[in-house]
């Protein structure tokens, strides 16, 4: 089966960089074979429904401001798949998760960054999904779930935030350097409930977790979120390898999670 993932997409910027996390990224797709398609569900596309793309040709999202002019001249002129969308909508369907689809939207930079990362020639069709902030953990986990026999196909399904992301938090100024104490904190403490796959302590993550309240603020959890959803997907195997982790500005993390073999 193709593994799920949960990829921290970092800044806007990363599309322009190469450090140590973009190399990483670009070497993760020649360690595994092409996939049929990848469903990625983004942070920066939130809905109270389900959301699933039917979109033949996505166009670029520029779904930030103040960045250098080259960074909006960059494209990925990714293709969607009609075929794996009414797939998603069967599974929805049988399984009774509400959604809609979706034939408009382009790709925001939580989802092109990465495949442009994984994918650059934009060769692998892709469908594009919503997180719902609102809904509960186990809801999140449960729609992940639901996609279990999209993997037996070779889709790759991706979940893509970030782990710590508090912009309130961030130095930009700071982009090397020790990670500050309480993302530290709070990312051992994930580590150990994912490695374990505790959906308990995972679920109940805002109030157990430490320094939660910094690392995942309460009126900002859509780029934690996407972690449920890419698990979900792997609740077959229950199984999870942390590929890579890293820090920007102080305490941005970029953590890049396998779930399933």
């Amino acid at each position: 089966m193709m593994p799920s993932f949960f990829i921290a997409h970092g800044a806007p910027l990363l599309a322009m960089e190469k450090n140590i996390y973009t190399q990483f990224l670009q070497s993760l797709s020649v360690s595994l074979h092409n996939p049929k398609a990848v469903v990625l569900f983004s942070a920066h596309w939130e809905s109270p429904v389900q959301m699933v793309s039917n979109v033949d040709n996505f166009r670029t999202i520029y779904d930030f401001g103040g960045f250098p002019e080259e960074l909006y001249q960059i494209e990925y002129p990714a293709k969607g798949s009609v075929k794996v969308t009414h797939e998603i909508a069967d599974l929805f369907t049988e399984q009774e998760i509400p959604f809609e689809i979706d034939e408009k939207r382009g790709l925001d930079h939580g989802a092109w960054v990465v495949l442009r990362m994984l994918y650059p020639q934009a060769d692998i069709p892709v469908i594009s999904m919503s997180v719902n902030p609102r809904l509960a953990p186990e809801e999140q986990y449960k729609i992940g779930k639901s996609l279990v026999a999209l993997r037996e196909q070779d889709i790759m399904i991706i979940g893509s935030g970030g782990t710590v992301h508090n912009l309130g938090a961030v130095d930009m100024s700071k982009d090397s350097g020790p990670a500050d104490s309480w993302a530290i904190g709070f990312e051992e403490w994930l580590e150990t409930q994912i490695t374990d796959w505790n959906l308990e302590s995972l679920f109940n993550y805002r109030s157990l977790a430490p320094n939660v309240d910094i690392a995942v603020p309460p009126y900002g959890n859509e780029h934690f979120i996407p972690l449920f959803y890419a698990m979900g997907a792997a609740d077959q195997e229950k199984s999870a390898k942390l590929l890579h982790r890293s820090f920007r500005y102080g305490n941005l993390s970029h953590s890049v999670w396998q779930f399933g073999e």
